[in-house]
C-alpha cells in the first residue's frame, strides 16, 4: 500500500539507532503512524520539528502493518517561534492535544484546515484571546460542542457581572468575554480562566472516562498566564 498525501508532524519518538517513529495529521488520512529511517541525517534531521508541514509519501504491506514514510518540507512552521517561550509552549502544547484527541486513520479536513489557521493565529497581535476560540473549534470538530453561555451562572459585583460555572467540587470562573463577545482589555488571567476552563472541561469528559493522563505541555502552558 503506497499513498502520498500532505501531514503536520505532532510527535516522534527514537526508534532503533537513527530512525524516529512519527504521528502525523494528515490531509486526506487523518491521523497517522509510521517509520522514517534515516531521520537523524543531516538531509532530513532540521526540518522534523514538531509541527512542520511535509510532504509525505507512505509505504506499508497492509492496512494493519506500521509503515514507513519518505518526506519532503513544505513548510517550517515552529522554526520562526523557537525565540518566544510561550508561543513555543503553546505549540507544543497544541500538537500533543490534537494527537490524544483524534482518531487513528479517520479524515478530517476541518482539523486539517484548523491546525493551518492556528500557525496563522500566533501572528496576530491578539492570539492569546484567538487561541481559545480555536480551542472551542477543536472541540467541536471532535465531537464536543460547548456552549458555555448554557451553563454558566453570574453573580453582580459594583454592577458588573461576574460569570461561572459550579461544579460538584469546584467554582470556575468564566471571563466576561467568552460570554459577552467583548475582546476588548482582556488579561492574562483571563487567558487563564479559559484555558483552565476548557481544560476542566477536557478532563471530565474527555481524559478521565478514557483513562488519559492530562498532558504535562497543557499545565505548562496554562501557567504562563498565572
Amino acid at each position: 500500500m503506497i499513498w502520498t498525501d500532505s501531514g503536520y508532524l505532532l510527535s516522534k519518538i527514537p526508534f532503533q539507532e537513527n530512525s524516529i517513529i512519527v504521528n502525523f495529521y494528515t490531509q486526506k488520512h487523518g491521523k497517522c503512524s509510521g517509520i522514517i529511517y534515516g531521520a537523524t541525517s543531516k538531509k532530513i534531521k532540521n526540518y522534523l520539528q514538531k509541527g512542520n508541514e511535509l510532504y509525505l509519501e507512505y509505504h506499508s504491506k497492509s492496512e494493519n502493518a506500521l509503515g514507513y514514510f519518505k518526506v519532503e518540507i513544505i513548510k517550517p512552521r515552529t522554526s520562526e517561534f523557537f525565540s518566544d517561550k510561550i508561543k513555543l509552549n503553546c505549540i507544543v502544547s497544541t500538537l500533543e492535544l490534537i494527537k490524544i484527541l483524534t482518531v487513528d486513520g479517520e479524515k478530517n479536513l476541518k482539523i486539517y484546515n484548523l491546525i493551518d489557521n492556528f500557525f496563522f493565529l500566533l501572528n496576530n497581535k491578539n492570539w492569546k484571546t484567538n487561541y481559545i476560540y480555536w480551542e472551542l473549534k477543536l472541540l467541536k470538530y471532535i465531537g464536543f460542542d460547548l456552549d458555555i453561555a448554557e451553563f454558566c451562572k453570574y453573580e453582580m459585583f459594583k454592577n458588573d457581572k461576574r460569570y461561572y460555572i459550579e461544579t460538584s467540587s469546584k467554582k470556575l470562573i468564566v471571563p466576561n468575554f467568552l460570554i459577552d463577545d467583548n475582546n476588548v482589555d482582556i488579561s492574562d488571567r483571563d487567558i487563564f480562566n479559559s484555558l483552565t476552563l476548557l481544560s476542566e472541561y477536557m478532563k471530565k469528559n474527555i481524559f478521565i472516562p478514557n483513562n488519559i493522563n492530562f498532558p504535562l505541555s497543557r499545565q505548562n502552558f496554562i501557567n504562563y498566564f498565572k
